[in-house]
């Protein structure tokens, strides 16, 4: 199969770690210039460093510092990234919390991070993909967006509301030659998420014993019965960013191991 993005330019959103840096890998595997994002430029540069000592090319990567919760760090972030030909909106929070506890500034919160920097990053980049006639835009949303997790029901909120966010600018662009698709992660590997896990199990258990408890407790859906790695999730992104899934629009693709018990999203 050829994913070629050679001459696009791809912007990540939180791709200095985790799934949001796997993703940021496997564009520029396929040939785009990758704009990699995070709060500070410091961290940008690390995350620059850590996918050329992983052989990809300098010159296929873009340092594009700036918080996108916020106008000027949003402005600046695009503004080192340039033309955005595929737009993938990674960045979000999460964190268990007992259900009436969540504040309002807690709900605000993970609406502003979850819902609105993408909202607002595809406001800043759609009109150009669609003037241009082509484009790929990606919302990374989460099986809890369809199984509403006890413990974090303010996430689960937000992530339904990046699936209604997908299929609604999809609408805007109908007929210009821009898609736009959520990709539903399910329970995914990443430092965050070893963190999360041992919020729910003995912390005193090696991290492969925590792993199986924690999908036995609280993910016993899943097929895989593992965490699944961020480059699965990436593997997705990248196909969806290709000209090979030009017909693919509107929709929320699953990489969840099986966790949704549903036939459709």
């Amino acid at each position: 199969m050829d994913l070629d993005l050679a001459g696009r330019t791809a912007f990540v959103s939180g791709s200095t770690q985790g799934i949001g840096l796997a993703i940021a890998r496997r564009l520029a595997d396929a040939g785009a210039r990758v704009a990699v994002n995070g709060r500070t430029a410091e961290r940008a540069e690390e995350a620059l460093a850590a996918l050329t000592e992983g052989g990809l090319s300098r010159e296929q990567l873009i340092a594009a510092p700036g918080d996108v919760t916020a106008d000027e760090g949003l402005e600046a972030a695009l503004a080192a990234a340039g033309d955005v030909d595929v737009l993938v909106n990674n960045l979000g929070i999460f964190g268990a919390a007992a259900a009436l506890e969540i504040s309002d500034a807690e709900w605000q919160r993970y609406w502003d991070v979850n819902v609105l920097a993408s909202v607002r990053l595809i406001r800043a980049t759609l009109p150009r993909m669609k003037e241009a006639g082509w484009g790929r835009v990606l919302n990374i949303a989460s099986d809890s967006a369809i199984v509403t997790p006890a413990e974090m029901i303010h996430y689960g909120v937000s992530k339904t509301a990046l699936l209604a966010v997908s299929r609604g600018f999809a609408k805007d662009a109908a007929g210009t030659g821009v898609t736009v698709n959520s990709v539903i992660a399910g329970p995914t590997y990443t430092e965050g998420v070893q963190d999360f896990v041992y919020q729910l199990v003995d912390p005193a258990l090696p991290w492969e014993e925590a792993e199986a408890e924690f999908m036995r407790l609280h993910r016993p859906q899943s097929l895989l019965e593992r965490l699944i790695r961020p480059e699965e999730i990436a593997n997705m992104v990248v196909y969806l960013s290709s000209p090979l899934a030009s017909a693919t629009t509107g929709g929320a693709l699953r990489v969840d191991g099986g966790y949704t018990d549903a036939i459709l999203p």
